[in-house]
Parts: C-alpha cells; sequence; structure tokens
C-alpha cells in the first residue's frame, strides 16, 4: 500500500491535485496503478499523456527505494487519506498528496502557530520572536517553521526553550538537513515536536521547493504571524497563502524606513494583516483565552437543550475533533441552511468554537 501511495508521487507530469483526482474515480492509489487504459481515459481531463505517465519505468523501483529509507529510520508517511493527515491541511486544495514525519508532535493539535520572518533578521527582531514565544509558553500552542536562518531558527530555538513542541517544515527530503548549522536544532526538535517534508529522500534544497515548503507551514497552522520581513521573500509568500487559505495573519509593526519591516507594515496596510506587539494580542486575536470558559462549557453541555440538528453536530464532533463545513454536512445529512443554524446557535451557547478556514471543534 504504502509502495503505491510513493509511487503515486512519483508519476512524472502529475500534479496533487490530479493525483488526488485519480484516487477519487479509482478508489485508491493501488488502484491507479491497475486500472485498465479504457477506464482511465474515461475520467475527465486525464489525456493519453497521463496516462502513459502512470505506468512510466521505474515508478516503483524507486518507490521501493524509498520505503526501505522509511522502515530503516522510522518515519511515518502520511497520505492524504490517512486519519492522521493534518485536517487543517487537508481542507487546502493543493495540499501535498504525501508527507513523510519525523517526530512526536500532534499535527491536529487544538493550536498551532506558524511563525515566519526574514533570514537576516536584526537583535530587535530576534528578541520580540522570542518574547512572544515565551508569552505563548502556558497556551501549549505547537509552533511550526521552516528550519531557515533568522527568524525560522529563532522560534524553534524559543519554543524549545519554553518547553513547547515545534516543527520545522523541509524543503527537501528527511535525509539531510539544511542549512546543516541546525543539525543540532533538528535533533533537539525531533525530541519535542518534529521535521515534516512532501519530498522524498535524494531532494535538493533547491529555490523552487520553499514556497512549496511555505503552503504546508500556512496550511497546517492556525495562524501565521510574521515577525520582520522585507518586501519581498518567502515570509511574505507564507503570509500571502495563509492568507488565500482563510487562515489568520498577523504581523509585527516596525518603523517605517525600516527595510527588514517594510514587508509586516505592507501587510498591516492592506488589511492582510492584524498588528500584533505581544503573545497576548495573539492569544486574544485567536480566542485561546479558553481556560476560565471550560466550566462553562461544560455546564452548558450538560444542561443545554439540543435540537435534533445541534445533536447531530455535537455528536460528529465527539468523534472527529474537528471538522469543515463541506463535512458536516455530509456526514450529518443536513441542507446547508440548516447546518448554518445549527452552527450558529451552538456558536453562540459556546458550545462549539469557529477556526479559520470554516472549520469548528467542541469548545472542551
Amino acid at each position: 500500500m504504502i509502495i503505491h501511495e510513493i509511487a503515486l508521487t512519483l508519476i512524472p507530469g502529475v500534479g496533487t491535485i490530479t493525483a488526488k483526482k485519480l484516487v477519487a474515480y479509482c478508489g485508491s492509489a493501488e488502484a491507479v496503478f491497475k486500472e485498465n487504459n479504457p477506464r482511465l481515459k474515461k475520467i475527465p481531463r486525464i489525456s493519453d499523456a497521463i496516462i502513459n505517465a502512470i505506468h512510466a519505468p521505474g515508478i516503483f523501483t524507486r518507490a521501493e527505494k524509498e520505503a526501505l529509507f522509511i522502515e530503516k529510520y522510522q518515519i511515518k508517511t502520511l497520505f492524504f487519506l490517512n486519519d492522521d493527515y493534518p485536517l487543517r491541511l487537508k481542507q487546502c486544495i493543493d495540499s501535498p498528496l504525501m508527507m513523510y514525519y519525523k517526530g512526536n508532535a500532534d499535527l491536529n493539535a487544538p493550536r498551532i502557530l506558524g511563525i515566519v520572518g526574514t533570514r537576516t533578521p536584526t537583535e530587535q527582531g530576534k528578541e520580540i520572536c522570542r518574547v512572544i514565544v515565551e508569552g505563548l509558553s502556558s497556551g501549549n500552542v505547537i509552533i511550526a517553521s521552516g528550519l531557515a536562518y533568522g527568524i525560522d531558527s529563532c522560534s524553534h530555538r524559543s519554543a524549545l526553550d519554553n518547553g513547547l513542541k515545534t516543527i520545522g517544515v523541509l524543503g527537501h527530503g528527511l535525509d539531510r538537513i539544511y542549512p546543516n548549522q541546525n543539525r543540532q536544532l533538528a535533533e533537539k526538535m525531533i525530541q519535542n515536536g518534529g521535521l515534516l517534508t512532501e519530498f522524498i529522500t535524494n531532494t535538493k534544497p533547491d529555490r523552487e521547493n520553499f514556497p512549496m515548503r511555505n503552503r504546508i507551514i500556512a496550511g497546517m497552522s492556525d495562524a501565521v504571524l510574521v515577525v520582520e520581513a522585507a518586501l519581498k521573500g518567502g515570509a511574505l509568500i507564507t503570509a500571502e497563502i495563509a492568507d488565500s487559505y482563510n487562515r489568520d495573519v498577523f504581523a509585527v509593526p516596525g518603523r517605517v524606513n525600516d527595510t527588514y519591516s517594510a514587508g509586516c507594515n505592507r501587510l498591516i496596510k492592506k488589511n492582510k494583516a492584524a498588528m500584533v506587539e505581544s503573545a497576548e494580542d495573539i492569544i486574544y486575536l485567536m480566542g485561546w483565552e479558553d481556560k476560565a470558559l471550560k466550566t462553562k462549557s461544560v455546564q452548558k453541555q450538560l444542561f443545554f437543550e439540543y435540537t435534533a440538528d445541534e445533536e447531530s453536530v455535537v455528536n460528529y464532533l465527539k468523534t472527529n475533533t474537528e471538522s469543515s463545513v463541506d463535512i458536516l454536512c455530509s456526514e450529518t445529512g443536513m441542507h446547508m441552511s440548516r447546518l448554518a443554524t445549527a452552527l450558529l446557535n451552538l456558536e453562540l451557547e459556546g458550545i462549539i468554537i469557529a477556526l479559520p478556514g470554516k472549520i469548528y471543534r467542541l469548545a472542551l
């Protein structure tokens, strides 16, 4: 099974969206390779070139080699249909088909914050990053970033220093660490967080891989914080992607003549990001101040009289942690207008919480 899932990512010229379409029509990764050509031709927009690519030589030889590496180093594979695939990321149309993970952090934890910024930060920028992460330490927030120089490394180290788990999303395979100077940091992260990538071994950290890496940071997070960024660069790309995914975006403002704050200031000016100055700002804006509300929420769940529709939503969320509106609509069998009414009532009563991307979970 894993061999076929890996092989699906290796089909020449077939991207994530097309591969997911093939799985949807055929039923599984294995079925894609076993389906006969006439049936494949009936799938909309599947050309002869794609069908020929599915049978390209060498795909399974390379997949088997990757599977041996995975087994040897006890790497976890996350196929997009797996239950432990990051749920937030799964809602994104261009989410990776397959990811490779080494670590112990829950990729579906209740609170994940992406932090990005320049690779050449000022001392002030690094201090702001450290102070914000320290301020999040009581909230059990997982910090996600890209293991690059600068703000990325600062956010990972600050998380470890404050007892938070931190996840590094890589632009290459798990057979290497880039930059090499972060090797010790990466090893610590595996013990208290993890390393995540969609790239197989022998993939070099080429420039074109990093925007792909950035979409994972944006998609797996509840929100993205930008700490010092110029007008161009990976941090701004990540912020734009996060905004397109309906994630909250935050930016630390800076002086108007400061090159390293120009990107942050522009995000704020164009209403692409909310201005934050502290961890408290993020906690407030994300609604993470829920400790005092837990008792109240428990009481409401015990004594609130649900309608049949509301009870269906609550029962589904009890067993599935989080869910998008589309999935709730499908699983409960409700018309969208009825579902919207139930969700609004439950949210107003404090029984469920609305997360970025139209995802809902119980308030407990």
